[in-house]
């Protein structure tokens, strides 16, 4: 993986591609539409199982999860490893204790490309009418690559979200991430 700078019921979910067309299952063949208008406001974490910061921000990913789970947001994990096959992507999310979030494995680069990622980790807001609403860090704990904060003055995706759902305009809808490349994205 290149560097830059500057599970309840949802169980782990497949991305196959067909003919140019994605189209996203879990393991138990229930499609998968984080980029539909369904209503719900959906947030795409883009990870890696080989990122190191990527894997840093379990933690926080899993706490705005489960803190706006009830508020009915839902969350995803595309996984955007070059390499990396159902097993792994399940041992990966059991060693980061990630319980109860769908995950797919986006090996054509749909989802990534579709949201316009290029790094892990990453996030994508998309509100209920299928809108994306934010793109980028999820805070600005790290400065540069090897450079994080001593605390996080930013926290870009919650205020994003948080907007969102107080139906305001998101003020920064962009944000650069900091972590490691996706393969196969460049735009």
């Amino acid at each position: 993986m290149k560097w830059i700078g500057a599970v309840p019921a949802a169980g782990l979910t497949l991305l196959m591609a067909t003919s140019g067309h994605a189209a996203s299952r879990d393991i138990d063949g229930r499609p998968l539409a984080p980029f539909d208008a369904d209503g719900h406001t959906q947030i795409v974490f883009f990870v890696a199982t080989d990122c190191p910061i990527s894997n840093a921000y379990a933690p926080e990913i899993q706490r705005v999860c489960k803190a706006y789970d009830a508020k009915g947001v839902r969350c995803t994990l595309s996984y955007e490893d070059e390499h990396v096959d159902a097993a792994a992507v399940r041992k990966h999310m059991d060693a980061f204790g990630y319980r109860g979030t769908a995950a797919t494995i986006d090996t054509s680069r749909a989802l990534a490309k579709k949201a316009g990622a290029s790094i892990t980790p990453q996030a994508t807001l998309v509100d209920a009418r299928g809108q994306v609403r934010y793109r980028g860090r999820i805070d600005n704990f790290y400065a540069a690559l090897g450079k994080p904060r001593q605390q996080v003055t930013s926290h870009d995706l919650i205020d994003a979200l948080d907007a969102v759902l107080a139906g305001k305009p998101v003020t920064q809808a962009r944000t650069e991430p900091i972590g490691c490349f996706i393969t196969g994205t460049a735009f």
